[in-house]
């Protein structure tokens, strides 16, 4: 019985903890796109990458390679 005279006390302090917390993250502005992440997890940015690496590729290598002779 003597525990529960030191558990509530302290159950009280990190429950008042997490509602601190859960109130500084919806003003940070946490909870404010639901939707953004579900739907950025679909897009698949492998693709973006390569296209956009590759033709910068292709013009270095142009570059470093000498125009052919007539």
């Amino acid at each position: 019985m003597e525990v529960i005279y030191s558990l509530i006390p302290g159950m009280t302090f990190f429950g008042l903890v997490f509602v601190a917390i859960l109130i500084w993250a919806v003003r940070r502005g946490q909870y404010e796109d639901m939707e953004g992440n579900a739907s950025r997890i679909l897009l698949d940015d492998d693709e973006d990458e390569l296209l956009a690496s590759g033709p910068k590729d292709n013009v270095q290598k142009e570059k470093d390679t000498p125009a052919p002779r007539k």
